[in-house]
């Protein structure tokens, strides 16, 4: 039980803690109600018990404000309460705005102007209607004072208002500034996820191909040892030899794009390099027809790049996986888009059904086209085999 009690009484203590301005607040109106109470005492023969009375209510009138921040309409109603009590009770007069405006500021602070508004205008009618019914003069009860008086009470619930408008505005506009930097780093993090694709692919399109065709060359290689064919042999390793700098070439490119020291960046592959992909799939034993049509020197870098790569990762498939006995390429430029076709006579999918692997292959391929507006189709081929369709928008990509 010592804990639970312990931890209310820290919690009462902190709810009631004053800040500076609460605490000069009270002091201020300590001070104003003191200076209003000694003012009126003197040869006029009020009695002392009267001025010390006077004094307790001024100290309980800065008191009150040490709650105000956590208790601001009760802090409010007895305030109000105490003021009415005063005059009851004859005490030197000290008016309504010295000991209520303070009040009145922290409750309107809190964002309890209605209160304050209504707790005020109650205590401006009582006043009135009480020096009305002593018979003090109508014109400077209603003018002079009730003017002045209303005038104070407003301008302090509208300065507590101003305050706590101003502070929701500097939170509002932290929080908008905590979002639009949480948003920067979602940003950042998602180029980089994006950028870390692209690289993943290109260099999954350069070394799976390359590799495929180093694999089969090595394969021929050996069996022209195996047979005796030492010139077989030689140009293998030359096609290998050759797969081998291209891949370095491109790799060289791919990985300039991690830094920031490099020179000149390596060319893009692109279309003109068809005729020595096909070639190197070739030399491996597998033949190959191209058949290029319209004009592919005038498309864009991007578009060309995303049709080489098409067709490389779909001959490093057919070397992979089809077993096939002959590929057809087809690329053609008509009516403002590019087509690419690779069919060839293997296996197909297996169970009639494409496997696309997360970030890799087939998949790779559909996203760097779906990046460029185009489309692409793979299944099997009519008359068997596998098939590889690219359809990308030259104009758009253009742009």
């Amino acid at each position: 039980m010592v804990a639970p009690r312990s931890a209310l009484l820290s919690t009462i203590v902190q709810a009631v803690r004053p800040t500076r301005v609460e605490a000069l607040l009270g002091v201020a109106v300590f001070c104003l109600v003191a200076v209003a109470v000694i003012g009126d005492a003197g040869p006029d023969g009020r009695s002392t018990t009267g001025t010390v009375t006077a004094f307790a209510f001024a100290v309980g009138f800065g008191a009150l404000l040490v709650a105000a921040r956590a208790w601001p309409v009760p802090v409010l109603l007895v305030t109000a309460v105490g003021i009415v009590v005063y005059y009851v009770l004859d005490l030197p007069p000290i008016g309504l705005a010295a000991p209520i405006a303070a009040a009145l500021y922290v409750a309107a602070e809190r964002g309890r102007v209605v209160w304050a508004v209504g707790v005020a205008g109650c205590l401006l009618a009582a006043s009135i209607g009480v020096r009305l019914a002593e018979g003090d003069d109508p014109a400077i009860v209603l003018g002079l004072q009730l003017g002045s008086e209303a005038a104070l009470v407003l301008a302090v619930v509208a300065l507590g208002d101003a305050v706590r408008s101003r502070r929701a505005l500097r939170a509002e506009l932290a929080r908008q500034a905590d979002a639009a930097e949480e948003e920067r780093r979602r940003e950042a993090a998602r180029q980089v996820d994006a950028e870390r694709v692209r690289i993943a692919r290109e260099l999954h399109d350069t070394l799976g191909h390359t590799m495929s065709v180093v694999t089969l060359q090595a394969a021929v290689g050996e069996e022209a040892l195996a047979d005796g064919k030492p010139a077989d042999a030689q140009a293998a390793l030359a096609a290998i030899g050759t797969a081998g700098a291209g891949a370095m070439t491109e790799l060289r490119a791919t990985l300039g794009t991690l830094r920031r020291d490099t020179g000149a960046p390596e060319p893009a592959a692109g279309l003109d390099r068809l005729p020595a992909l096909v070639d190197g799939v070739r030399s491996g034993g597998l033949p190959v027809e191209l058949r290029v049509d319209g004009d592919t020197a005038a498309l864009p870098a991007v578009v060309a790049t995303t049709a080489y790569r098409v067709v490389q990762e779909a001959l490093t498939n057919v070397l992979r996986h089809a077993g096939a006995t002959r590929v057809t390429v087809a690329v053609e430029v008509s009516g403002g888009r590019l087509r690419v076709e690779v069919v060839d006579d293997g296996r197909g999918a297996p169970g009639g059904r494409v496997a696309v692997e997360p970030g890799h292959g087939l998949h790779g391929m559909t996203e760097r086209v779906a990046l460029l507006g185009g489309e692409v189709r793979v299944g099997d081929a009519e008359g068997g085999g596998f098939r590889v369709r690219a359809c990308l928008p030259v104009g758009r990509a253009a742009t």
